[in-house]
Parts: C-alpha cells; sequence; structure tokens
C-alpha cells in the first residue's frame, strides 16, 4: 500500500522522530511511504521519502489567529502537495491543524485518514469550540492510532468512539540498541566516575514541565558516597538544576543530549529515570533504556503507565516527590543484583513490543481494516 503522512511544524522533537521511524518500518515491509513536511532533515537516515509541504507552525492558542486567516491557503497547499502524490491509500495525519485541515480535503484526498495521536489531547481543545471541530474532524476517520493507553484515554475522553481508538507502540530499531560494557566504561572513565559506583542517569529536555529536579533531590536524600547522577540535556532550567545538585560535588555530571553514542551514555547507568511532563505521550527515553537493559524508573506516572512494569522498574508515588524516588532507588543499593536482574527484564520486554517489525505488521493490519471501512459500499464509507 502507498502511505502519505502529512507532518508540518516550527521545531523538531521526539514525535517526529517516532514518526518516521513508523514509516521506515512501512516500508521495510514493503510498503510506499511518503513524508510531506517543511523540514527535510526529519529523514535522517531513513529511506522514507520526504516531499516538501509548508503549513505554518502547529496549531496552538498562539498560532491559532494567524493560521486561520491563512487557512485556504493552508488548505490549497496541502491539497497540491497531495494530488502530486496521488493515488494513494492511507493519508496519515499527526498534528491538530493537520487533522482539522484534512476534513476539508476534496473527497479523493480523503478516502482513508488515519490520525496518529502523540499524547494527551491538548486542555483547549477539550471544551467548547475547539472541542466541537476536533471531534467533526474524527466523524470521518476509520482509525485513531494513540502512542499510549494514557492517550487512547484521553482522547476517548473527548468524544471520539473507543472502537476507533487503538494503542500502538513507538517504533525502534531495538538491534541498534544495547548494553555495551566497553561503552560504559569510557564513559565513566570520560566523566571520572569509578568503575564501581552507583549511576543514577536521566536523559531529558531541560525544561520546567520536566521535574528533573526531584532526581537531584532524591540522589542528594540517599546521602551515599558512592552514588553519582548523570543529566544528559539541554535547555532553560539547566543553570537551576546545576546550583540544585552543586552539594553532590563531583558526584553531579551535566553531559549533552547524547546522538549516536546514546548507547554508551546509558550503559554507564545502572538505573535509569525519566521525568514526565503533565502531557506526555509515549517517552522514547524509557524504551531506550529498556533496550540498554537498564531498570526505568519514573517521577510520575504520565505517559509511562502502560510502560514501566514492577518487574524491571516503578513509577513513584506520590509522583513528583524526591522521598518517593529516594526510597525506589535504595532497593537497588540494598540488592546489588537487582539491577541486572531489571535490566535483562526490561531488555526482553522491549524487543517483544517496540522492535520495529513487530509494530510495523500491527499497523499495516490495522490499515487494512481501515481501508476496509471506507472502501466504497462497507457500511462505514
Amino acid at each position: 500500500m502507498k502511505i502519505v503522512s502529512v507532518m508540518s511544524t516550527d521545531s523538531s522533537g521526539g514525535a517526529e522522530f517516532a514518526a518516521v521511524e513508523m514509516l521506515e518500518a512501512l516500508r521495510q515491509r514493503g510498503n510506499e511511504t511518503v513524508m510531506l513536511t517543511d523540514m527535510p532533515a526529519m529523514a535522517r537516515d531513513t529511506q522514507v521519502r520526504v516531499r516538501p509541504v509548508s503549513l505554518g507552525p502547529k496549531l496552538s492558542t498562539r498560532s491559532w489567529i494567524s493560521l486561520a486567516l491563512r487557512w485556504p491557503l493552508l488548505l490549497r497547499a496541502l491539497a497540491k502537495a497531495l494530488r502530486a502524490e496521488a493515488p494513494y491509500d492511507i493519508l496519515l495525519v499527526h498534528y491538530k491543524k493537520e487533522q482539522l485541515l484534512a476534513r476539508m480535503l476534496p473527497k479523493a484526498l480523503r478516502r482513508t485518514i488515519v490520525w496518529c495521536e502523540w499524547g494527551p489531547v491538548p486542555f483547549p481543545l477539550r471544551r467548547g469550540l475547539p472541542r466541537r471541530a476536533y471531534l467533526g474532524a474524527v466523524k470521518q476517520v476509520p482509525l485513531v492510532l494513540a502512542i499510549s493507553e494514557g492517550t487512547r484515554s484521553s482522547v476517548g475522553d473527548v468524544g471520539v468512539s473507543d472502537a476507533k481508538i487503538v494503542v500502538v507502540p513507538n517504533v525502534l530499531r531495538t538491534e541498534e540498541i544495547r548494553f555495551s560494557e566497553e561503552g560504559r566504561a569510557r564513559v565513566r572513565a570520560e566523566l571520572g566516575i569509578p568503575a564501581d559506583a552507583f549511576v543514577v542517569g536521566c536523559i531529558s529536555r531541560f525544561h520546567p514541565k520536566k521535574r528533573n529536579d526531584v532526581v537531584v533531590d532524591a540522589v542528594k536524600a540517599l546521602e551515599d558516597p558512592n552514588v553519582h547522577l548523570i543529566l544528559a540535556g539541554s535547555g532553560e532550567t539547566e543553570a537551576e538544576l546545576r546550583e540544585l545538585a552543586a552539594p553532590l560535588g563531583e558526584r553531579a555530571h551535566f553531559i549533552a543530549t547524547p546522538g549516536s553514542e546514546v548507547p554508551d551514555v546509558l550503559s554507564a547507568f545502572d538505573v535509569s529515570v525519566f521525568c514526565p511532563s503533565p502531557t506526555e505521550g509515549a517517552p522514547r527515553a524509557v524504551i531506550l533504556g529498556m533496550l540498554a537493559s537498564r531498570p526505568c524508573l519514573s517521577t510520575g506516572a504520565e505517559g509511562v503507565a502502560d510502560m514501566i512494569r514492577p518487574e524491571f522498574g516503578g513509577i513513584a508515588s506520590p509522583e513528583n516527590e524526591p522521598e518517593s524516588l529516594r526510597v525506589l532507588l535504595a532497593r537497588y543499593l540494598e540488592d546489588p543484583e537487582r539491577a541486572a536482574r531489571e535490566g535483562a527484564a526490561a531488555r526482553a520486554y522491549a524487543e517483544c513490543t517496540y522492535a520495529a517489525p513487530v509494530v510495523a505488521e500491527l499497523i499495516e493490519g490495522l490499515f487494512d481494516g481501515a481501508l476496509a471501512a471506507t472502501r466504497p459500499g462497507s457500511p462505514a464509507a
């Protein structure tokens, strides 16, 4: 089948990365995949075909007026780009602006629309006129892919039929992320961390909505001179986090967001901690930790409630409380073999759940069902 995906944005993050990985996995199963976007670098090292379309920034409380004024032009630009790719089987749209635009396309260009939802429905869309517009747009959509159970619940709570919503895990190239003893030793040596130290690691954006401060305070509360902290990332709260971590002295390590070296950085951790935002989807950072055979903890349940299981990690409760996280971390200090046991379980779970061929086969089957539901003469068409 031919799948045309539309994803225009003025910034690139986890959803963009995940969307292209999904398309690449589908391409490897013999499908033709195209991404219409204004960010050509989004394709990265994949063979997903990228074609330009300029639809402006994401829909938000700040951008909606300017987008509304240009709506006819945006619709025309989208229709033109889609006609160049026609015929296609699936029109895959990801963000609210494209979801609303898609319902206004000529019928030949919107025969089978599938939505991807990468996180909970934004609060402004949960009430009033925006909610009605959202629900009006989804009427002609036979399938909504939700990245997590929390996202599925959010979409359903707005009023979308549960029969349309299916939770589909992130797609990852599981064979490319593995624990590396050599990488562990190299990263620790570069940071001056002893080989026998216990390292709490966190890969995250340093943003006010991400409670990275909880990790810092929990490590301080352990009061163990053998425990080190690695915070990998960047953002506007970095200075605050550095000041908060100052009492740890040389046991606090700040590094840039890892790229190709992420397996080595994760391998240097003993436990990987995630700090969800209030509108988290299904964080790749957690899955990457699993693939590196690291136990995974979280400071809260948003986005990870159906990802982190007791056999390979835990979720702090009460959430975003340093003491709750400290208790979870202390278990690994009290039982030195626990990290290895849970790390192996995390890797096994991730391979079965997120491997690209596994998820792509699931999505392909769902797309077949969506095509059948919108075929002329079908009850739903």
